[in-house]
């Protein structure tokens, strides 16, 4: 907690928190036993009666002290976020380690909204009177350059034996907390909660991580089945969009956008060499689609709750004269699982019947940002822009320039 600037949690008060929470489960069940005992001597005896009544008592009073101390327990427990990879750099996002730079940085062009515009691929006037701010229409060959990089995306993973999953964009809210999406304290939360009625407890999923976690949430996989390897598609929904300047203009910064998710679930042991086979699907992605972009090692600071070590992608964008961020990819050990209960058996057994899995997210395709990427790169000087290649069959005519 300390390498990440994490929010101050006492680990030693946790861990008493936790102590108390089983003196009292024990004790609890000590006198249930007890009284279970009691209930059937006590027939027509009014001595056993009244110690039941006393049992009775004494049981009721634990039960409230264990459930204030497990609530106490459980809201500290999930501010504690996951360990780090000894290699992960130190302290702020300014620290993050540069692992390679892929390409030449284009130094002139326009931006990617003047671009949109000129194109006819974007209504962000009439999004702001249907929805708000920070939400968009894409229309046109917009609408179709989106669905080719889904597609692109899909495709690229199933060739590498990945399962395709469309995913739920409605979660409970304890799935999504219990991936690490609970809002740090004192943070305002970036998630949307649905309430059809007072009794619900969901939200719109953040990420197809979300969901694509929960689908393997309280089972036990048997490890010849590991790593199991998957790609969703889904809509990411983020309610603080948050930014400023040029990082709220256009479609940088959007409340709602679609997203092709790399998923893993894995042993201990794999884990690491599946986050390295993320990256390497990713960097290939982004060579084939043409972009320039580094790939980074992220500091302590700038891991979420679950991850032990999270690389980002970030492509150069010339209207934006900066870098900016189109995916990441973390290995969470085994930080989801234990809260999700997502277990697997051993073939050969060491002592315990099952262990807790790894997971492994990764981004495929954040639709938005490499649709700058792409029109920021390849815009032309009259302002139509040339296609990647490898996007031009998912196109209507497969155009190489528009």
């Amino acid at each position: 907690m300390l390498r990440r600037n994490h929010c101050p949690v006492d680990a030693q008060h946790v861990k008493a928190l936790y102590d108390q929470r089983r003196v009292n489960y024990n004790a609890l069940s000590e006198l249930r036993a007890q009284r279970n005992t009691l209930s059937k001597k006590a027939r027509g005896e009014p001595t056993l009666i009244q110690q039941a009544k006393q049992l009775k008592q004494q049981i009721q009073q634990l039960e409230a002290s264990l459930q204030s101390i497990e609530s106490e327990l459980l809201t500290s427990a999930v501010q504690i976020p996951n360990d780090t990879h000894p290699d992960v750099p130190t302290g702020p996002e300014s620290n993050a380690r540069v692992i390679k730079t892929v390409g030449e940085l284009r130094q002139d062009g326009k931006d990617h909204v003047e671009l949109l515009n000129k194109l006819g691929w974007i209504d962000l006037e009439q999004a702001a009177i249907v929805s708000g701010s920070s939400f968009y229409y894409l229309e046109g060959y917009g609408a179709f350059l989106e669905m080719a990089l889904v597609q692109y995306a899909m495709d690229k993973a199933a060739s590498r034996g990945f399962l395709g999953v469309i995913t739920p964009d409605i979660v409970r809210t304890p799935i999504a907390y219990g991936c690490g999406f609970q809002p740090r304290a004192g943070e305002s939360s970036q998630i949307y909660h649905v309430h059809a009625n007072e009794n619900d407890e969901l939200c719109l999923a953040g990420t197809a991580e979300i969901p694509l976690a929960g689908k393997f949430a309280a089972k036990v996989l048997d490890e010849s089945e590991l790593p199991k390897r998957l790609v969703g598609f889904g809509r990411a929904y983020r309610a603080e969009a948050g930014g400023r300047g040029t990082e709220t203009k256009g479609l940088y910064r959007v409340h709602q956008f679609s997203k092709v998710e790399l998923f893993a679930v894995s042993t201990a042991m794999q884990s690491d060499a599946v986050l390295e086979e993320f990256r390497q699907i990713q960097e290939e992605m982004f060579s084939e689609l043409g972009l320039s972009f580094r790939v980074l090692d992220m500091p302590t600071e700038e891991l979420g709750a679950s991850a032990y070590r999270k690389y980002d992608i970030e492509a150069w964008m010339p209207g934006r004269k900066t870098w900016g961020e189109i995916s990441s990819t973390s290995n969470c050990t085994d930080y989801q699982a234990r809260r999700l209960s997502i277990r697997y058996r051993p073939t050969y057994h060491a002592g315990k019947n099952t262990l807790f899995c790894h997971t492994i997210n990764g981004t495929a395709i954040a639709v938005p940002r490499v649709i700058i990427a792409i029109l920021e790169t390849f815009q032309k000087p009259d302002g139509s822009v040339e296609i990647p290649n490898v996007l031009r069959k998912w196109l209507p005519g497969q155009p190489s320039v528009i």
